[in-house]
């Protein structure tokens, strides 16, 4: 337990300024505890839009919130925001032959019991994809129920690749190729065979097989995420609970105390003038962030990776490049469904892609899309994922690549419009690899040093395990507020009042009886078998 003087609070500094840093800040501030939040960014906090040099605003990344954001959804509530997102949406799935695929609003359809839901609101919607193909799934399905049945299984399913696990369920190549290859490199951004097949059922489960609505997103309605949900808790947490922001400021080392018992400073390097400082009189710490960070960290930091082996070897996990890009045109070119896929595309040269019509997604905002000018067109966000090659492209390049190959099969009237404005930007190992045999590896919310704990969408929860899985902003947003949860449950640091009361997370939905009933008979069945050396054909 760090030590903490009489007459200080606690102080805590949180590294990393995404959606787990938010929470644990979010956590810590409002149980009383001093909070300094710090990130490489100028301004986390969100009130300094992201723009071009023309003043456009510009988002890394287009996010959606699906239905099972409980805490994201009680965040908004909190903060008084009951009109930031759009209604829920339609989304396709185009490859170069055309359309593959659209995915309906599920909650508009009578609902169902899952799958049989999702299999009756789509049954029209695959324009190419044979039924065969499409039931070839069913094995994975047995699979999902087999998942949770304890760890050390959890782990065997983790140590094979989800294409590994695809073929020997017996799903057609077409099935995999087709779709499943498509969805994981937007949802996981890797392709299967770079996948965990655990985590790649975790990830299918949540989105799409719970529920018959698991699927259904929203997105923000006008400006960004920073903008409309960062800002308004930055102020208040700033303003009410003595938030300190330390934008543009990397951490650069973590520093123990004498004993090594617990960590007592945090040093940093200014982004823009490159100053040294040191922030002192720390009783805890909250890694937020993923594993580039980390292993820079533990580099800096020997004393302490001695200390905690377990984020050494966190800091060695790979991590995945990103390309975002966005579009302004002279025309408005219609697309039906505001947020697409492509698919199949040999020009995307292995990545996944999206691309968004955010003149539709903001229709109400359009003004504010163009940085304040008339608007003249369409807007499109298009981000590349597994995006190395992409990347390595010059701008004009990609900018090409989406105007002459990839959007045109969405709309032929693309190849006329001209791009008034576009803007790209790269972020090099910005997001999570969960390849196969990686979970023993993901950080730990708690380390092996009390006052260390880890957040993220990444890290591997232990006892605080919650429902939203894979990369995904609740998951992130969750377990900031659980590692902070942890700081103050093991009274690692103190709160101005013995009963200060850690911070709740929702849970989300039950699973439904079925999966419940199936589980159950999965156990009943399996548990002797493996008891006598039998086990499912396709696990190790």
């Amino acid at each position: 337990m760090a030590m903490t003087e009489q007459s200080r609070p606690s102080h805590v500094v949180v590294i990393g300024a995404g959606w787990a840093g938010w929470g644990a800040a979010k956590a810590l501030g409002e149980a009383g505890v001093r909070v300094t939040l710090l990130d490489g960014m100028a301004d986390p906090t969100g009130s300094t839009p992201l723009t071009t040099v023309t003043g456009k605003p510009f988002e890394a990344g287009n996010r959606g919130f699906w239905r099972d954001y409980p805490n994201i959804n009680a965040l908004t509530a909190e903060l008084g925001l009951s009109d930031v997102f759009t209604e829920f949406t339609t989304s396709a799935f185009w490859s170069p032959d055309g359309l593959e695929a659209t995915a309906p609003v599920f909650g508009d359809a009578p609902q169902w019991p899952s799958p049989l839901g999702q299999v009756a609101a789509t049954l029209t919607n695959f324009k190419r994809l044979p039924i065969a193909d499409r039931l070839s799934i069913a094995g994975l399905l047995i699979a999902m129920l087999d998942l949770q049945r304890s760890e050390q299984v959890f782990r065997r399913y983790d140590a094979i690749s989800a294409q590994a696990l695809f073929e020997k369920l017996g799903i057609s190549e077409r099935m995999i190729h087709d779709f499943l290859r498509p969805i994981l490199l937007v949802g996981l951004f890797k392709p299967p065979e770079e996948l965990s097949a655990a985590v790649t059922m975790e990830l299918l489960y949540y989105y799409a097989l719970a529920h018959q609505d698991s699927f259904d997103v929203r997105w923000i309605k006008s400006k960004s995420i920073a903008e409309q949900l960062m800002a308004p808790l930055a102020r208040r947490l700033v303003e009410h609970h003595g938030l300190r922001v330390l934008g543009g400021t990397l951490a650069t080392g973590l520093n123990l105390t004498p004993d090594g018992s617990a960590v007592a400073s945090v040093a940093t390097r200014a982004v823009e003038t490159g100053e040294q400082g040191l922030i002192e009189a720390v009783d805890a710490v909250v890694l937020a962030v993923g594993a580039k960070g980390m292993g820079a960290l533990m580099t800096a930091s020997p004393a302490c990776a001695a200390a905690v082996p377990e984020l050494v070897e966190a800091g060695r996990l790979g991590a995945i490049d990103v390309v975002s890009v966005r579009l302004w045109l002279d025309a408005y070119v219609e697309v039906a469904d505001p947020a697409n896929v492509f698919s199949r595309f040999e020009a995307l040269r292995g990545a996944g892609g999206t691309f968004f019509m955010l003149d539709q997604l903001q229709k109400g905002e359009e003004a504010a899309l163009w940085g304040g000018e008339q608007p003249q067109g369409s807007v499109i966000a298009s981000d590349f994922y597994n995006a190395s090659a992409i990347a390595a492209l010059s701008d004009q390049e990609i900018v090409a690549l989406l105007m002459r190959e990839l959007l045109p099969v969405a709309n032929p009237a693309f190849h006329t419009a001209t791009v008034l404005e576009a803007e790209v930007r790269r972020y090099p190992a910005s997001v999570s690899l969960f390849a196969p045999g990686s979970f023993k590896q993901r950080p730990p919310l708690e380390t092996a040093l009390p006052s260390i704990v880890c957040a993220g969408d990444w890290v591997r929860m232990g006892s605080r395990e919650h429902g939203a899985k894979g990369l995904c902003q609740e998951r992130a947003y969750v377990c900031g507020l659980e590692a902070a949860n942890s700081l103050i449950r093991r009274r690692v640091v103190t709160t101005p009042t013995a009963s200060a009361r850690e911070h709740p997370v929702r849970p989300i939905r039950a699973d439904e009886p079925q999966v419940l009933i199936g589980r159950a008979l999965n156990a009943l069945v399996m548990n002797p078998a493996e008891a006598l050396g039998l086990r499912w054909p396709w696990l190790p």
